[in-house]
């Protein structure tokens, strides 16, 4: 492998493909970390919301639930993502937007999208595309062990909980709709679905969000994949720990 192409795959998680990149990218996570703690995995997710909306405070407002096979704190959602990923889990996304701001780089997992289906469905009953393309998919098994990345509709979210509500199991939710129209109670929705039946979820409180953040940590699930895969990190250790580990 060229040092170039060695460089990238290193990467892969911030998106850089240049060393002035990187640097900028680096700096910037140096400067969250002044202010976010670094300690579990949980925390890696609140410093990349941090990152993606420039805001210090956002952290706070970060929900973490359900279980994985390990437990129900809040790195449960951390570590069924990252395991999905390195299982090659589907990512379905709701819309273009978050599709596209997922990387194609350090993963081997299928990313698409739910808009665009459900359109005759849609027609016929009234409801919102990104609902009816949500319920189509969940008829096809779409979502059955995937990950599934919620970051502009609310109505999406609202489906996907009562698809789960259903017997539909994702290997991991990340919902972040923003709006000051059902996006609130969609997350909460999540939530809701995510404690009762266990399905691993992270969500946040309060109107804002959007599909940047929705990708930010969809992609920083694949990080920690990356970091299991290149031997940095034990998923196992961490849950035992209680904390993040590096792998020995």
């Amino acid at each position: 492998m060229t040092e170039n192409g060695a460089f990238e795959e290193e990467y892969a998680d911030l998106g850089a493909t240049t060393r002035n990149a990187m640097e900028i990218a680096e700096t910037s996570m140096d400067v969250v970390r002044r202010f976010v703690p670094d300690e579990t995995l949980a925390d890696r997710i609140r410093q990349k919301s941090v990152h993606s909306m420039g805001d210090i405070e956002f952290h706070h407002l970060l929900r973490f639930t359900g279980a994985d096979q390990s437990g129900n704190d809040d790195d449960a959602p951390v570590r069924a993502g990252a395991r999905a990923v390195l299982g090659e889990a589907d990512v379905v996304t709701d819309i273009t937007m978050v599709k596209a701001g997922v990387t194609g780089r350090g993963h081997g997992c299928e990313v698409s999208k739910a808009i665009g289906c459900g359109t005759e469905l849609a027609e016929r009953t009234g409801m919102t595309r990104t609902a009816a393309a949500m319920l189509e998919l969940d008829g096809d098994g779409a979502f059955e062990g995937s990950i599934v990345t919620i970051g502009n509709a609310p109505t999406a979210a609202l489906a996907l909980a009562d698809c789960i509500e259903q017997g539909t199991r994702p290997a991991v939710v990340v919902a972040t709709p923003v709006g000051f129209v059902k996006a609130e109670e969609s997350r909460e929705r999540i939530r809701e679905v995510s404690e009762e039946y266990g399905v691993p979820a992270i969500t946040h409180v309060g109107r804002r969000g959007g599909s940047g953040l929705a990708a930010a940590l969809t992609n920083e699930l694949i990080h920690v994949a990356k970091d299991v895969r290149t031997g940095e990190l034990d998923l196992d250790a961490v849950a035992l720990g209680g904390g993040e580990s590096e792998a020995t």
